[in-house]
């Protein structure tokens, strides 16, 4: 495994970082099964556990603390806050009202007294960079948190918000997570340029594309991953972006075999390379995902792979733009974009 420093924080943390959205429901994943996973991810060396609030509507938080119980301080935890929790409206969001009530009960879902990261798991039109930063300085000094960041901000709210905390006299976030993967380049114009400006950790989530770059995902196979089964758009093959997505998963194949490389291999050490990013998060379901992944954690892509790579998807290339999460509002909804 290799460790990297967060952002400026001094914290050393895994490349590989494990992504808990598959305990419980989500994934049809046990405690047992959590746990064993828990387990054998921090005997391969991996050091971070990221969940959130909204994962299984607190399942997967209460899985994680059970499975965390007795070795806290062995592990950079992280969790977020914002998405919707429920039907009432003002149980969402980056308010004050909201975070610090949200944090208390991910406090005790997780069983601990504090958390390494807090993030902001989407960004707030509703809320004013002010309101929010200042909840989360005030809840780093009670002690309650220890570093907060967000997650798949467009870059130029990222940027607002560092100057938010500069004008406010207000601690500021000090990661990022966004999606990343060979199939999904668009963060390199733009959000990893920025995280590299201000000395922001980066932790990028869905580095396999949602199972695009497992391995199952081939040409003349029938598409039956675990993810297919609940977002059937993102692998219809009569798509033009699917199909795309297809032509570029064969020829990938193609360089990792050269290579002597699986492709979850290939995925992983791709999106490790980049300077920008400090971990990818993992999300397995199963042991057996859990070891393939483990198998990149000493990846290094050589400079003709990463060529290689480079001539099949360009970078800061988006091969489906409509899947990208951190578009800006007034793009999605045409009454924003008209006076």
């Amino acid at each position: 495994m290799q460790y990297r420093t967060l952002g400026r924080t001094g914290v050393q943390v895994s490349s590989l970082a494990l992504g808990a959205m598959n305990f419980g429901s989500i994934g049809r994943t046990t405690q047992d099964e959590a746990t064993a996973i828990v387990d054998a991810a921090l005997e391969g060396g991996v050091n971070v556990i990221d969940t959130a609030d909204m994962y299984g509507q607190g399942e997967s938080e209460e899985m994680v603390g059970k499975a965390i119980a007795g070795r806290r301080d062995d592990i950079v935890l992280a969790t977020k806050a914002s998405m919707p929790m429920g039907e009432e409206r003002n149980h969402r969001g980056a308010s004050r009202r909201w975070l610090v009530t949200e944090l208390d009960n991910s406090l005790r879902r997780l069983g601990v007294d504090h958390v390494d990261l807090y993030q902001i798991h989407r960004w707030d039109p509703a809320t004013s960079d002010e309101e929010t930063l200042s909840a989360l300085t005030d809840l780093q000094r009670a002690g309650k948190i220890r570093y907060f960041g967000s997650s798949t901000f467009p870059a130029y709210r990222i940027v607002q918000a560092q100057w938010a905390a500069r004008e406010h006299r207000l601690s500021r976030y000090v990661t990022e997570q966004p999606s990343y993967s060979v199939l999904q380049r668009g963060i390199e114009s733009h959000v990893l340029p920025v995280a590299e400006e201000y000395g922001l950790g980066v932790l990028v989530w869905s580095p396999l594309a949602s199972g695009w770059l497992s391995g199952a995902v081939r040409a003349g196979r029938e598409i039956a991953t675990h993810r297919s089964a609940f977002m059937p758009e993102r692998f219809d093959t009569s798509l033009p972006a699917n199909r795309a997505r297809l032509d570029a998963v064969e020829r990938l194949a193609t360089v990792a075999d050269e290579a002597g490389l699986t492709m979850v291999q290939l995925a992983l050490g791709f999106v490790t390379a980049h300077p920008a990013v400090t971990s990818a998060l993992i999300g397995p379901r199963t042991l057996a995902h859990l070891h393939a992944q483990l198998a990149a954690a000493d990846t290094v892509l050589s400079a003709d792979v990463l060529d290689a790579v480079d001539a099949i998807v360009a970078p800061g290339t988006d091969l489906s733009a409509q899947e990208k999460f951190d578009t800006p509002p007034a793009l999605l909804d045409a009454s924003l974009r008209r006076r």
